[in-house]
């Protein structure tokens, strides 16, 4: 069986280390967007099921619209699925691996986690390919992660630079994912409603994979098919809030408000952390684990998550799992190095780690703001650490994670993996 994490074999040099990469593949496994598009949605008898709602599917034209890190997978699972019942489609992604030969599709690859000119024509020509949607169609749309930095489209004079500095600032401040994509929503004309209004007044459907905590679906991708209730005003008082100033090269905009263009609009939470976490569970139990799901929308400095999570395992019994699902944050200095929050995370527990103990924080992308999807603490990467002359606690407080598991050898490494729910954490007490 092919597995996700690339380097599975070379990190796999301990039981308990073979343990947590089982568990890890386990959780890669249950947010596979295809394996899940196949589970729940189904055609029979000129009906599209998905889950227990069914749709009309004869005699009415039918649309696909993909946006962020699965929409190439789901685009493609979505059109074998409904085969000459799809009139067309368009899917945005971040990744131009699996870009070509989706069937009746357009595809576009944009950039992430920073937007460019790319991003914007992407998005004007989702715009448009909605634009003349009639009552009786019917528009699928899969939103995932990553479709905040897709769905750009500024007012002038604004422009992706803008957005650029704008977003770095706010994460650099540690803002949370919440209040970044209140300012994303009202700084684009493709976010915070926006695809639901272009498409009205035809019947939406829109799948939504979350990959922030708590799953609101008016964060996940800046809601770009949901009803806003955040105002320019909020925008506005959250650069006030970390010290940013309104300058001439942010343009504010308003979200969409008419409820007419919500009304037809079935907003669905298809999949996300939980998801991940049901499939850990279930695999560390299968390996002797007397398994615990912590928290299913973690949050906070990455560091103290981190030294905090050990700590719990420092009092724990042995044959312990504790599972996690979330998405911290990283507040940076003046100067910072390259790593991302799940190495951060990593990082910050090597420095109370046991060695019956063992952190494995990831992304379910396979990107920490990297090509590494996360890393392992533990008492292994301790001696490799101690091998290569490298200080955990002189890499920390440079926030250079990345460098320290790149030396280390312990990055945890899987390429974009076609999904997007929380970052996941897996803590076990050997």
């Amino acid at each position: 069986m092919k597995t996700v994490i690339q380097n599975l074999q070379a990190l796999a040099t301990s039981s308990v280390r073979t343990d947590a990469l089982a568990i890890a593949e386990a959780g890669y496994a249950a947010v596979t967007i295809d394996r899940a598009i196949e589970k729940k949605v189904r055609v029979e008898n000129e009906q599209l099921s998905i889950g227990e709602a069914t749709y009309r599917l004869a005699g009415r034209r039918v649309f696909f619209v993909g946006v962020g890190k699965c929409a190439v997978r789901g685009g493609r699972a979505i059109g074998t699925i409904l085969g000459d019942a799809l009139s067309s489609g368009i899917v945005l992604d971040v990744s131009a691996t699996d870009e070509a030969g989706i069937p009746k599709m357009e595809a576009y690859v944009g950039t992430h986690p920073l937007p460019t000119e790319v991003n914007e024509r992407a998005s004007k020509r989702i715009l448009e390919f909605l634009s003349d949607r009639r009552e009786d169609d019917l528009v699928i749309m899969l939103i995932s992660g990553g479709g905040s930095t897709l769905l750009c489209l500024h007012d002038t004079p604004m422009t992706c630079a803008d957005e650029t500095v704008l977003f770095e600032t706010l994460t650099a401040r540690g803002a949370p994912i919440q209040d970044i994509n209140i300012v994303r929503k009202h700084t684009s004309r493709a976010r915070g409603g926006a695809l639901a209004a272009a498409a009205y007044p035809a019947e939406v459907i829109s799948l939504i994979v979350s990959d922030v905590p708590g799953d609101d679906l008016a964060t996940i991708a800046s809601g770009p098919t949901v009803l806003d209730s955040s105002t320019v005003a909020d925008a506005q008082a959250i650069l006030e809030q970390y010290d940013i100033p309104s300058s001439a090269g942010i343009a504010f905009l308003e979200t969409p408000k008419e409820e007419k263009y919500f009304t037809r609009v079935t907003n669905t939470l298809f999949l996300s952390g939980q998801d991940a976490l049901a499939g850990m569970q279930e695999e560390a139990a299968q390996r002797g684990y007397a398994t615990h799901v912590v928290g299913d929308h973690f949050t906070g400095e990455a560091r103290k998550l981190g030294r905090a999570i050990i700590e719990k395992l420092h009092s724990s019994a042995s044959r312990t799992a504790l599972l996690y699902a979330g998405e911290s944050t990283v507040t940076l200095g003046t100067h910072a190095g390259a790593g991302g929050r799940n190495q951060e995370m990593a990082l910050a527990a090597l420095m109370d780690v046991r060695d019956d103990e063992l952190l494995l924080p990831f992304a379910s992308d396979g990107h920490d703001n990297t090509e590494h999807a996360g890393a392992i603490a533990d008492g292994t990467t301790r001696a490799h650490a101690d091998e290569k002359g490298v200080s955990a606690e002189e890499y920390l407080n440079a926030h250079r994670s990345y460098d320290f598991f790149a030396t280390a050898g312990d990055a945890l490494i899987t390429g974009y993996t076609g999904s997007n729910v929380s970052d996941l954490i897996i803590a076990l007490k050997n």
